[in-house]
């Protein structure tokens, strides 16, 4: 300003001028720049109120929700069904979507699609949520527990009620939509086949989806109630492999075991032996987990029968690893077998590979959560290997093809009164998490269009 009065030209020049805070030289510019950044920080500062204020609208709309979330939770968790058999669960979303105006597609077994327009053309974010349950019969002693043998233990019923409630958000902005959004109601991925089963039959086609999300609640863990941790870039989920081992022996009387070949002896130390593989194969760094969760043999105390038959999974991070384990456990089955003169047959059944993040979809999640939830409510991703969980998600399948990031949502934990993991027949799940989770799904897919549009 003196500069222009001692110039008298009414223009300002542009000078520099040096200064000193704090004991360091800064370099200070004038007034065309300066306008400049006082106009960014006015957009900026728009930008920021316009956030706040969707931010609150969707925490608003998904709080009212909460009798609806839970009356559908509950619906679903009743009459829990698993694998692809779960024609009542798709009747239920399928009247849901309905009645908010949406269209469902058949999608494969018993797999659901649907769509939601914007006015405005972009790119596409697919939503998922599954919908199956487990062959548990439920001891929760709750007034809405399944009584048909099976059970909503790890969760399901409450990812397809959040996703429910989410469609409902989006569909009253569909005109604000800059883009379109892809719900994915997944049956089957307790057995690791309903993500290959929709993207066989065109769920990542017809729109394309350039990016995609699943939430999974957690309980009996240490995460507070509503909060939400986003994956770390990489791989944040296992990949699993399920696989069953047939000793062959020849059955004979108990009391002459000479005259048979004891399947029981073998199966026993091939049992053993394979958990030397994590022991002597592995190094400090590689992660894997085998375990043997069935053994089934004879039917009399005093006959050894003619085969033992093995069941068991196996988890592991890295896929060349996961290779080689697959490899070693026919080769420990085979050769243990064969020095008690028996033999064995390793199959591999159904199975996923590991879950990998996308980086930019990671950061882009992650400021999301933290926009919405703020610090309380965003678990630091330093605390993921507290949680104990190495469980594997066929939404792996969806993230080899697709940019998608998984979050974990806290629902319960043994402060809190949840004291059973995921899995069991007593787990429970803290419902006050499913408006936190509707609103999740929501806002991230409106501000992930929004900044891609």
């Amino acid at each position: 300003e003196t500069e222009r009065k001692r110039s008298g030209t009414g223009a300002y020049r542009i000078f520099k001028a040096e200064f000193l805070i704090c004991g360091q030289k800064r370099e200070k510019t004038t007034a065309p720049v300066l306008k400049r950044r006082q106009g960014r920080f006015r957009m900026q500062k728009q930008d920021r109120a316009a956030g706040e204020a969707l931010r609150d609208e969707i925490l608003k709309e998904a709080e009212l929700l909460s009798d609806s979330l839970v009356q559908n939770r509950r619906r679903l968790h009743e009459q829990a069904e698993t694998g692809f058999e779960l024609s009542g669960t798709v009747q239920i979303v399928k009247n849901a979507l309905e009645e908010l105006g949406i269209r469902p597609i058949d999608c494969g077994k018993n797999g659901i699609v649907a769509q939601i327009e914007g006015k405005t053309p972009g790119k596409v974010f697919l939503l998922r949520a599954d919908m199956d349950a487990l062959p548990v019969g439920e001891e929760t002693g709750l007034p809405f527990a399944a009584k048909n043998g099976n059970m909503h233990a790890c969760g399901h019923d409450l990812h397809t009620a959040m996703l429910l409630g989410a469609a409902k958000i989006l569909k009253a902005r569909e005109n604000q939509l800059k883009g379109t959004v892809k719900l994915m109601f997944q049956p089957a991925e307790e057995i690791f086949c309903g993500s290959q089963e929709m993207i066989a039959h065109g769920v990542l086609e017809n729109p394309k989806p350039d990016g995609a999300v699943m939430l999974h609640v957690m309980s009996g863990i240490p995460m507070k109630t509503g909060s939400a941790l986003v994956s770390a870039p990489g791989v944040s989920a296992p990949g699993a492999d399920y696989f069953e081992i047939c000793v062959q022996g020849k059955g004979c009387h108990g009391s002459m075991p000479n005259l048979g070949v004891d399947p029981v002896t073998a199966a026993a130390h091939i049992v053993i032996a394979l958990q030397e593989l994590q022991a002597r194969e592995l190094s400090l760094n590689d992660r894997a987990v085998l375990t043997i969760g069935q053994i089934h043999g004879g039917s009399v105390s005093n006959v050894i029968p003619e085969k033992v038959v093995l069941s068991g999974t196996l988890r592991t991070y890295d896929e060349t690893i996961r290779a080689h384990l697959k490899e070693r456990i026919k080769e420990i089955a085979s050769g243990i077998a064969g020095s008690f003169r028996a033999k064995a047959e390793t199959t591999f059944g159904t199975g996923c590979p590991s879950l990998f993040n996308d980086k930019e979809l990671c950061e882009s999640a992650g400021k999301y959560v933290g926009e919405l939830l703020g610090p309380k409510g965003t678990a630091a991703k330093e605390e993921s290997g507290k949680l104990g969980s190495a469980g594997s998600e066929d939404f792996a399948y969806i993230s080899r093809q697709t940019p998608s990031v998984m979050i974990a949502l806290g629902a319960g934990n043994a402060e809190e009164g949840y004291l059973y993991p995921q899995h069991h027949p007593k787990v429970q799940f803290d419902e006050a998490a499913l408006p936190t989770g509707c609103a999740l799904y929501a806002y991230i897919a409106l501000r992930w269009l929004e900044e891609h549009s």
